[in-house]
């Protein structure tokens, strides 16, 4: 994976990943204790409001703003989403009311919104090789799992020293080196022109494309299944340690990093076994492992309370990394999916429909949780996700092709299209495009 950092474009973006989410990272720590310093015990509900407003954001304006800066310079779309970022967090430090942080968490969130699906179709373009672009993936979700550990143990260090309020210039100055890093990167040209297509097209096409597409159907099913279970132990791991486990602040921090170390270990291991078998494989076995791992779970906490403290973490050790092997494979199969000009839309898609399927396990996985205790919420949300994965295996058919035979009746005899595929019946890598409205179901 190493040898991934000799591309100096791919250092330079992944370094402005890495910066970014330290400073994401150093936001969450101040903005739970400003939180504190304005509601008090009150804290936990404005925080819930500010990530419900997080995950609307993601789900409502991402499509939005990837149709508004369609036709703006991907370099200059990135670097503006970060300054924006870097101006909330200048900001924060002097809010003296609630709806300012709400007002400022929605700007945030609007950003992050722009910048996410834009900087991961960015990836295909500075790495064409798909093998190179697997290990991207792996090193971008190894990225997310180190932000967990690193980032509140930087925060914790500097709050010895230092006012929380000083945490916000860190996050400022995540975003400004991100956006700097951005700015001496060079960006590939998009293949093929950009079509003059209208507001509205542009806002739907992703989506479009998205769902009409057999591959990421079966995805959209498999990002329920690990939002199923994945908020289940993003939500209600403080209570099974702090509770059940009669655990201190050092105990949480310890399992969350088993389920980190379990996913990193998936991640690493990915690129070699993506070289063998088909994403589809894996990605359906990570949901099985993932669905049988939780129901053990489920029933031990609902007949015998809690497991013992090893066998707790190496639970959450094997629950992250099935949990990585369905989502890390994701961006090879978007990348499959959509053509260059395309793929902004189409990310934005999956940043949208994704973050649908925690904005209702989260608050699940909660009141689940507080009604019925650990064991049965997690033998519930599992049976949910036992849903999903039907779901998934039903609408992406194992062996599949991926270049169906198929025809055009609806185009003239001298079309392009036609003539590139030497006649009217052809076989090809389909993509959903103006050529392509719907996926072939027959010859």
């Amino acid at each position: 994976m190493l040898t991934l950092f000799q591309n100096r474009d791919y250092a330079r973006l992944f370094s402005a990943q890495v910066v970014a989410l330290i400073g994401t990272g150093l936001l969450s720590v101040a903005l739970g204790l400003l939180a504190y310093d304005l509601a008090g015990d009150r804290a936990g509900l404005v925080l819930g409001a500010a990530y419900t407003i997080k995950m609307g954001a993601y789900v409502g304006l991402s499509p939005i703003a990837q149709a508004v800066v369609h036709r703006l310079p991907r370099k200059a779309v990135l670097i503006g989403a970060d300054l924006l970022r870097a101006g909330v967090g200048l900001c924060l430090p002097f809010v003296t009311d609630l709806w300012q942080v709400y007002v400022l968490i929605f700007i945030l969130q609007a950003a992050s919104a722009t910048f996410t699906p834009a900087y991961q179709a960015v990836l295909p373009d500075v790495l064409p090789d798909e093998r190179d672009y697997t290990r991207a993936l792996s090193l971008s979700r190894m990225a997310y799992d180190l932000e967990n550990l690193v980032s509140p143990a930087l925060a914790g260090m500097l709050l010895v020293v230092m006012s929380y309020h000083w945490l916000f210039l860190g996050t400022v100055a995540g975003f400004v080196g991100s956006a700097l890093l951005v700015a001496v990167t060079a960006f590939p040209r998009v293949q093929g022109t950009v079509a003059d297509r209208s507001f509205r097209e542009r806002l739907f096409r992703g989506l479009r494309i998205y769902l009409a597409t057999p591959r990421l159907r079966g995805l959209l099913a498999l990002n329920f299944v690990a939002a199923s279970i994945g908020a289940f132990v993003l939500v209600n791991t403080v209570v099974l340690v702090r509770h059940g486990y009669g655990g201190r602040e050092s105990d949480l921090a310890l399992a969350m990093a088993a389920f980190g170390a379990g996913s990193m270990v998936a991640a690493l291991m990915l690129p070699r076994l993506l070289g063998h078998v088909t994403d589809r494989w894996v990605m359906v076995a990570a949901a099985r492992s993932l669905i049988a791992v939780a129901w053990v779970m489920g029933g031990a906490l609902w007949l015998g309370g809690v497991v013992g403290w090893g066998a707790f973490l190496l639970i959450w050790g094997m629950i992250g990394f099935s949990y990585s092997g369905i989502l890390t494979p994701s961006g090879r199969l978007l990348r499959r999916s959509a053509h260059a000009e395309d793929r902004p839309a189409v990310f934005a898609a999956q940043f949208a429909l994704s973050h649908a399927c925690w904005l209702v396990s989260y608050p699940l996985a909660g009141w689940l949780g507080q009604a019925l205790g650990m064991g049965p919420a997690l033998m519930l949300l599992a049976g949910l996700a036992v849903l999903g994965l039907l779901a998934a295996v039903w609408l992406w058919p194992a062996g599949s092709p991926d270049a169906p035979r198929h025809e055009h009746p609806d185009l003239p005899p001298d079309h392009p299209h036609l003539r590139a595929h030497a006649g009217r019946r052809h076989a090809h890598p389909v993509v959903i495009d103006d050529e392509h409205r719907v996926w072939p179901t027959q010859g």
